[in-house]
């Protein structure tokens, strides 16, 4: 299991290093995920949080800003 500083770290970096991308990121993914959106990656725990799940999905590269843009118009 990654310690949350690297997986962070990871998320930063699929952003381009832009911690507001990130935050916009994943508030937006943890709210399609709280909607009923099924998780894009498996979980070690069933009661992970939805920013938690959304960070990992941002660092796995499963997750893009440009795809929840394009989605939401």
């Amino acid at each position: 299991m990654q310690r949350t500083e690297e997986i962070a770290a990871k998320a930063l970096n699929a952003v381009d290093n832009d911690r507001y991308k990130l935050a916009l990121l994943v508030a937006k993914r943890a709210e399609a995920l709280a909607e009923g959106a099924t998780p894009l990656i498996t979980l070690s725990n069933p009661k992970m949080k939805f920013t938690d799940i959304a960070l990992r999905e941002i660092a796995a590269g499963k997750v893009v800003l440009e795809a929840l843009i394009e989605s939401n118009r």
